[in-house]
């Protein structure tokens, strides 16, 4: 099977890197999700990954003051990327040898999905009924 077979491609939220984190929360609140996709800033620069653990990392860094520090400030970027050709089983590889739980799908430098570990989980709990 492959990512392109199982990947979110409705489910994406992507943010400016220069909003700041408190905006970042709100739509993450919204949209009841847990982490946004970093937009990038030019055509060859890469996206970016916010998740619940960089925002609490930075609100204890910044003593709880989320209103000075950007998107682009606690963001991981670049995001780990697959491409949506690859077998589903080195995506989760990858996520289980990185502790990581959301890969973005790039083709050609360009945002197709998102894949995560609960797609993963649902498409093999699927299987099994």
């Amino acid at each position: 099977m492959l990512v392109e077979d199982i990947m979110s491609r409705d489910n994406m939220a992507i943010i400016s890197p220069m909003k700041p984190i408190r905006d970042a929360l709100k739509m993450m609140k919204e949209r009841k999700i847990k982490s946004l996709i970093v937009d990038k800033i030019r055509p060859s620069d890469a996206y970016g990954l916010l998740t619940y653990k960089n925002i609490l990392f930075s609100i204890i860094s910044n003593d709880g003051d989320i209103d000075l520090v950007r998107v682009y400030d606690i963001c991981s970027k670049p995001a780990y990327q697959i491409s949506k050709e690859l077998d589903v089983k080195y995506a989760i590889s990858l996520m289980v040898k990185s502790n990581v739980k959301r890969l973005l799908v790039i083709d050609h430098n360009n945002l197709e999905g998102i894949l995560t570990m609960t797609d993963i989980m649902e498409n093999y709990l699927e299987k099994l009924k």
